[in-house]
């Protein structure tokens, strides 16, 4: 047996309601929240499980003729959502899978079926949620290859780097650094682009715990996109401010300062969610998985790339607010200039009268 799991994951940048989503879809499908099935509840918390949606399916023309191609979708609180399609061969052996996945290495040919889902998938929400804003062209792609045994014919390093070459012993070191084992007969090892696991049970919370690191990261990128738009309408307005006269400069940087303390809050409360989206508690082998997933995606080096912005936003605050207080003084210090001069005119004209 095999199976691969190929995911495509989307944000709109927005929040959902996943309770009020799950109720209004009641009526009309099926869906679900998921739950860890090997450890007990307390071991890993989710603070809101993704919903999941199962879509059409929808058969692939591959190396081994046409397949099925089950598709599903699960949404996530923060505004994520992943696609994913899944094809499996119960009773093909493992070494099939090597073929397979060499062949739609790269998620090779499989966008008409992600545009297919994702079509399907917005009219769906579309009627509950609106119309929310999507970039289409803004996604991680991310695989998950399955088979049921190790098998000599597979090399873990070729499906996941998806060529078959001679690597060198450095390449093949660093695809195989993340590899994992709870029981003898059970191995994961988890890349940048995809992971691999050997299981004869199926990994079913394991393929929930790499979903999770890869839409985390998604949000990091989201995010850290966003704000370097942020930033630069920032220095645009405040090139623009520093043109204007000192008056309405003044004006300009207040109302910089409260729409820059109102997106960085916004931001901010949203990364602190992304971020412990999964708490992984007493369960000391999911938690180096899960680990070891977000390190593997990078997930460090967009996590400080945020923060990184964040801080530029909150320092440039900082200085628009020194600005405004120095203005400020210097506006009343010509207040009371001109408060001065007014009282020695009005001294001195009964003096020039006379």
């Amino acid at each position: 047996m095999y199976a691969i799991r190929f995911y495509r994951i989307f944000d709109i940048g927005e929040e959902i309601d996943l309770g009020k989503l799950e109720q209004n879809l009641a009526a009309s499908m099926a869906t679900s929240r998921f739950r860890f099935q090997r450890v007990r509840p307390t071991s890993i918390i989710v603070d809101q499980p993704p919903l999941l949606i199962r879509l059409q399916g929808m058969t692939i023309d591959s190396v081994r003729g046409p397949l099925p191609l089950a598709a599903m979708a699960r949404i996530y609180e923060f505004g994520a959502f992943s696609i994913c399609l899944s094809l499996e061969e119960m009773e093909a052996p493992a070494i099939v899978l090597a073929e397979v996945a060499l062949s739609l290495a790269g998620h090779e040919g499989l966008s008409r079926y992600f545009d297919q889902a994702l079509a399907e998938l917005r009219s769906i929400l579309a009627v509950h949620l609106g119309t929310r804003p999507l970039d289409p062209d803004f996604y991680d792609d991310y695989t998950i290859y399955l088979a049921d045994r190790k098998d000599p014919g597979i090399d873990p390093v070729a499906v996941l780097l998806g060529e078959k070459t001679e690597f060198s012993p450095e390449i093949r070191k660093e695809t195989l650094q993340y590899s994992f084992s709870y029981y003898p007969d059970e191995t994961a090892i988890i890349s940048w682009g995809g992971a691999i696991i050997f299981s004869p049970r199926p990994p079913v919370d394991l393929l929930e715990l790499i979903e999770f690191a890869a839409v985390q990261v998604l949000e990091l990128r989201f995010y850290d996109r966003e704000l370097t738009r942020q930033m630069d309408r920032m220095y645009d307005d405040i090139e623009n401010a520093d043109r204007q006269w000192w008056i309405y400069r003044s004006i300009h940087y207040r109302k910089l300062m409260k729409q820059l303390m109102g997106e960085q809050a916004e931001v901010s409360e949203i990364v602190e969610d992304i971020n412990n989206l999964i708490k992984v508690t007493d369960d000391i082998y999911y938690a180096r998985v899960y680990a070891a997933a977000l390190q593997a995606l990078r997930s460090e080096s967009w996590s400080q790339s945020v923060n990184h912005k964040l801080s530029t936003i909150r320092e440039t605050y900082r200085m628009l607010s020194e600005e405004v207080n120095v203005q400020h003084a210097h506006f009343l210090e010509w207040i009371v200039i001109i408060l001065i001069a007014l009282e020695i005119i009005l001294f001195t004209l009964p003096l020039v009268s006379h």
